[in-house]
């Protein structure tokens, strides 16, 4: 449940949300960066299993046009779990007014029989966050 009804009625596909208490975004999976918005804002990855994964930083946070985002992965870069994918600014998230609530969704949702949040409380880097069935 986050304040965007598209991420909300899981429209792009089934995944957790993350109230960030840091400001750097990490790969979840061993993969490939297939694209790094040029913003900042949101990077789409594809697991060395096959899972697509869009990681959505904050709520219409397009917007800012990049301000208060670092994009420090390039599309087509080979990521290992834990890499930096970027960071970002949360101050200027808030002051823009905007949720920095992050998602990190399953964009391929139906080539798996469930997608389950295994992630709750304060999530530390590294931790897994989703279990695909």
């Amino acid at each position: 449940s986050v304040k965007d009804p598209v991420f909300a009625s899981e429209a792009m596909g089934k995944g957790i949300a993350i109230k960030p208490n840091g400001n750097t975004i990490y790969s979840p999976v061993d993969g490939t960066v297939q694209i790094a918005f040029e913003t900042g804002h949101a990077y789409g990855l594809k697991s060395d299993s096959g899972a697509e994964i869009l990681i959505h930083i904050g709520i219409d946070t397009v917007s800012m046009n990049g301000k208060g985002f670092t994009q420090k992965a390039k599309t087509d870069q080979k990521v290992k779990k834990g890499d930096v994918l970027g960071t970002f600014d949360s101050a200027a998230i808030a002051a823009a007014g905007l949720d920095d609530t992050t998602m990190v969704i399953v964009t391929n949702t139906a080539d798996y029989s469930a997608v389950t949040p295994v992630a709750e409380g304060v999530i530390t880097e590294g931790a897994n966050l989703l279990n695909l069935k």
